[in-house]
């Protein structure tokens, strides 16, 4: 095991696959020379060269354009999309193109582009440089979207999601970023846990909450402070946005009887109501109290200086709970 933190995880993964597979390419704004914004590709230019870690122009629509076109001639491109909101220029492509491009040609196309998306708030960055889009491609059929939470899945994950036929938007909670974690750098893809497939990260037996990329660690934190409360609560790490393992939730909360989700993202039509129709439509009976949402809010990302608001943190999380469990919160009183 060795101690990586999550950009070094993914580095440590990305360098795996371009030695692994000759077909993998990086493109993206100053992942060359400079090894990224964050540092992801540092070093990967100098060891496999420029025509393997390609710096690009400014323009994410020709970066995932280039993308598509290397698809096509059997390559296997990872994109870097420099900070989470300046990926709408490439939105077109992404939902228009390389989602329907195999179905469209009846299976004899394949699109196995990841494209890398640092995502969420939490480091005091300017305009659209934290923000949360991940709905919009959970919406969108032919692509999948996974988000990784800790370094030993984000080497693992990483990986997975190059070696797929499938194109994969791969969310990376940038705050998370030098977090240190312990990883497994020589074992094998084959026996890890699929890319679609949702981790019981904490046990209980009061609560499940379910959360993905950043927030998985605030998670475990409400899990943790509410034992001193003597609630026993379940944390879920999503992983996979689309698809969604609900039969992992669906398990928890058949033995819980109480659902929370958060997510940073804002609340209308996000993941958060997904999850909770779907697990209300599969877990009716079982439920002793309504599905918690605990979500961004539904405005523009604010300023750095308001990001703490805008965030679900540790006591809004376990106000949620709080809330599921018919606790006093801070809506009690409050006529809905």
């Amino acid at each position: 095991m060795t101690a990586l933190t999550l950009g070094g995880a993914l580095n440590a993964g990305l360098r795996r696959s371009l030695a692994g597979d000759d077909r993998v390419v990086l493109l993206g704004e100053d992942i060359g020379t400079l090894g990224g914004v964050f540092r992801i590709t540092d070093g990967l230019k100098a060891e496999f060269g420029a025509h393997r870690v390609v710096d690009t122009p400014l323009s994410e629509a020709g970066i995932i354009g280039t993308a598509v076109g290397l698809a096509y001639r059997g390559y296997r491109p990872v994109v870097e999309i420099q900070f989470d909101g300046f990926i709408y220029p490439g939105f077109d492509q992404i939902v228009a193109q390389v989602a329907k491009l195999h179905y469209r040609s009846r299976g004899n196309v394949r699109m196995p582009i990841t494209i890398r998306v640092p995502f969420g708030g939490g480091i005091g960055a300017a305009e659209h440089h934290s923000e949360s889009p991940e709905a919009y491609f959970a919406h969108t059929a032919g692509l999948r979207v996974v988000a990784c939470s800790d370094a030993a899945d984000a080497y693992v994950m990483i990986q997975q999601a190059i070696a797929s036929d499938d194109p994969v938007l791969f969310f990376e909670p940038k705050r998370r970023y030098h977090v240190k974690g312990e990883v497994d750098e020589s074992a094998s893809l084959a026996d890890a846990k699929p890319l679609g497939v949702a981790s019981v990260v904490a046990s209980g037996t009061d609560v499940t909450l379910v959360t993905y990329g950043a927030l998985v660690q605030t998670a475990r934190d409400a899990a943790i402070a509410a034992q001193d409360d003597g609630v026993s609560i379940e944390v879920i790490d999503l992983r996979s946005l689309s698809p969604m393992d609900l039969t992992t939730v669906a398990s928890s909360v058949r033995r819980t009887g109480r659902l929370v989700i958060a997510h940073e993202a804002g609340q209308q039509v996000g993941l958060g109501a997904e999850i909770a129709a779907s697990i209300t439509e599969r877990c009716f009976e079982f439920l002793e109290a309504a599905p918690v949402r605990v979500t961004g809010h539904d405005i523009p990302y604010p300023p750095a200086k308001l990001e703490r608001h805008h965030l679900p943190d540790l006591d809004r999380i376990l106000d949620g709970v709080d809330r599921a469990l018919g606790r006093p919160n801070s809506l009690s009183g409050v006529e809905a």
